[in-house]
């Protein structure tokens, strides 16, 4: 099979930095070639002299990148695009500040065309520190697009104290537990630490675990503290902002492995349309390996990766992004998942 192109969907809201960055992207002599897809031509400021040639929609950088400008649907520019295959091996999509991100994220997957050829790679939200916060309490769309991200870019650090940094990085991780934070000014973080970094590729969700487990609570490791149900499940804090909200789950019991498979696509069947962002780890009874999961709305998969470390804690952890959720019946769910004895 040929190798699908990794895809990263970058969001934010007006302001944040989307442009600045893409601009670094389009101009920067990475090594690098990308093709990026931008919602329209004035919302992105090219400088004409790094303009190769150019059509109607498509204009080529100078350091081999692809700028393409959408005039119409997403998936048809993006079939044209695949289709031409012209001179890149990575595509940048980006939303514009007003968008929520998942729909764009969803296409990669229910479009048997860009399912087959491209790989979604990450969803990365930039975000403006000086203004976040009244962002957040004035407009959905950002609410959504950090909710939804699997990194976050923290532009324009230097506008805001330190305390107030500390303070804001909290408050976004309470947000969403499972997205590493990149800290920038003028958008300058280094490009490598942001595209190609696989956080939508369940073969690499595990490199990511120091964030991930991380995540609620701040613990870096799981440890049993004698504190947790008679069964060795947990329910760890819970965090909300409006109508989104972030649950996590932890179990030192192993799981029977029909009984959660059955539980979370029947879950993301029902309220995948609540369910931003989801990802797990599974400990399955009997299996030496783990259970990786991950869905985005209603879509769902999951495969057995590295097998359990001799001596290593074992244990389940899921966390769970979305709208609506009701904790104490996704805890007994949980539960109800417990392998017997």
């Amino acid at each position: 099979m040929t190798e699908r192109i990794p895809v990263t969907v970058l969001t934010g809201y007006l302001g944040a930095g989307k442009t600045t960055l893409l601009n670094r992207i389009l101009s920067e002599d990475h090594g690098r070639r990308y093709a990026v897809i931008v919602n329209e031509f004035g919302e992105i400021g090219i400088d004409n002299d790094l303009i190769v040639n150019t059509d109607e929609e498509l204009f080529e950088m100078n350091n081999g990148c692809i700028c393409c400008t959408v005039r119409g649907d997403l998936i048809r520019t993006l079939h044209g695009l695949l289709s031409e295959r012209g001179n890149f091996d990575a595509i940048i999509v980006e939303t514009t500040g007003l968008a929520d991100p998942g729909p764009v994220a969803q296409t990669f997957f229910i479009d048997h065309f860009l399912a087959s050829k491209t790989m979604l790679d990450s969803v990365t939200t930039v975000v403006d520190a000086k203004h976040i916060l009244l962002r957040l309490a004035d407009s959905r769309e950002a609410v959504e697009q950090i909710a939804f991200a699997d990194q976050i870019v923290l532009n324009k650090v230097e506008l805001v104290s330190d305390e107030e940094l500390r303070t804001l990085e909290a408050g976004l991780r309470r947000l969403n537990p499972l997205a590493p934070i990149h800290r920038a000014q003028r958008a300058n973080v280094p490009l490598d630490r942001i595209l190609g970094r696989g956080g939508f590729d369940l073969e690499r969700i595990v490199l990511m675990e120091a964030d991930f487990l991380a995540a609620a609570d701040g613990a870096a490791e799981p440890v049993h503290d004698g504190h947790c149900g008679h069964d060795g499940s947990e329910h760890e804090p819970d965090h909300q902002h409006d109508d989104i909200e972030s649950v996590s789950l932890i179990s030192r019991a192993p799981m029977d492995q029909a009984k959660i498979s059955a539980w979370l696509t029947d879950l993301v069947a029902k309220q995948g349309q609540n369910i931003l962002r989801a990802k797990g780890i599974i400990d399955v009874h009997g299996e030496g390996r783990r259970l990786v999961f991950q869905a985005v709305h209603m879509l769902l998969e999951g495969d057995f990766q590295r097998a359990w470390k001799p001596g290593e804690p074992r244990y389940s952890r899921l966390v769970f992004i979305g709208r609506s959720l009701d904790k104490s019946a996704l805890q007994a769910q949980f539960e109800s998942c417990i392998a017997a004895s």
